[in-house]
């Protein structure tokens, strides 16, 4: 079999020495030489094209075996190719670390993913058990108070269209339709979504219509106001108020609950980061604010927020978008 591989290989090499030897008996030929010196002559060049053959021939079959017994190491992060026999092969190899390298990265680049996101359905698998069971009390009372189990299945809600939105965040589907959206139109569907948590919660509303017209993904935009004002109810106590206002082309969420504190300001859009706030009340997953930031950018909105514990949280979210470069 190896022999066959090299023989194919190997076809113009033996033309050419068939060629060499019709060239010199046609030339003997012509000279009327003598038949022994034309075959002298003959077995001469085969005899050196012979050990060409059979040396060119051990390489050939040295360098299959190695690479074969490399098979067994493609899956390592290095190749251990032998040296390259010449200009041609060294290209090769350079094109195949290249290759190799490229598939560690995308290799590496999959296991973070995988590992980020087992982490998150972790954390988000604890944290949605708190609704379905606090559903699940309310449930044994008789009658089921409607109100309180609207509110545990709102949060179930947020819960799985966050989980959704990091799902398609980075899907190669996801497309942005940017156009036109009524900024108080979108407000007002939030707001309606978490009518019984104010209810609730007893706290109050202070929305104040901006009559502006954004250019936007009103999908994407709605995710994020509904994220923040959902952090807006989850960290205000009752008898607090939320407001939401335009201040020129910004939309601000504000509240009076209980702040962030300032260490942790720095790092609130960092995905998986809850800071001391939400470990203390158990109630964050840490990738609202990541979700919020990431879409931001996507849809070239920009949006910050200013906090301090114990007197509220105003997130501003810039919609101008004059940063967007077209191309």
């Amino acid at each position: 079999m190896v022999l066959l591989a090299y023989l194919k290989r190997q076809w113009k090499l033996l033309l050419l020495l068939l060629g060499i030897v019709g060239v010199f008996a046609a030339v003997f030929s012509l000279y009327d030489l003598p038949l022994e010196a034309v075959g002298y002559a003959a077995v001469l060049c085969l005899v050196l094209g012979g050990v060409l053959f059979v040396l060119g021939f051990w390489r050939f079959r040295s360098r299959h075996h190695q690479l074969r017994r490399l098979l067994d190491q493609a899956e390592g992060p290095v190749l251990p190719l032998p040296p390259a026999g010449d200009l041609l092969e060294s290209d090769y190899q350079a094109l195949l670390r290249a290759v190799a390298a490229h598939r560690t990265r995308l290799l590496a680049k999959e296991r973070d993913k995988l590992e980020d996101m087992t982490d998150y359905y972790t954390l988000w698998a604890h944290q949605i058990k708190t609704p379905i069971a606090a559903a699940g009390l309310l449930l044994q009372e008789a009658p089921p108070p409607r109100e309180a189990l609207e509110a545990e299945l709102l949060k179930i809600s947020q819960y799985v269209d966050m989980v959704l939105g990091y799902l398609r965040l980075d899907s190669d589907s996801t497309d942005y339709v940017f156009q036109d959206t009524d900024l108080n139109a979108l407000v007002r569907q939030a707001v309606r979504k978490f009518a019984r948590l104010f209810i609730l919660k007893h706290i109050t509303l202070d929305f104040r219509e901006t009559d502006r017209i954004v250019l936007t993904d009103g999908k994407w935009l709605t995710f994020v106001v509904e994220q923040l004002l959902s952090n807006a109810l989850k960290y205000t106590p009752a008898g607090g108020t939320v407001r939401i206002y335009g201040d020129g082309e910004t939309l601000v969420i504000a509240d009076t609950g209980i702040g962030i504190r300032e260490e942790d300001l720095p790092r609130i859009f960092e995905k998986g980061f809850t800071g001391y706030n939400g470990r203390a009340g158990q109630k964050s997953t840490g990738i609202g604010l990541y979700l919020c930031r990431r879409v931001t950018e996507k849809l070239n909105h920009d949006l910050t927020i200013v906090s301090r514990p114990g007197q509220g949280t105003i997130a501003r979210l810039d919609l101008s978008r004059k940063k967007r470069t077209m191309e």
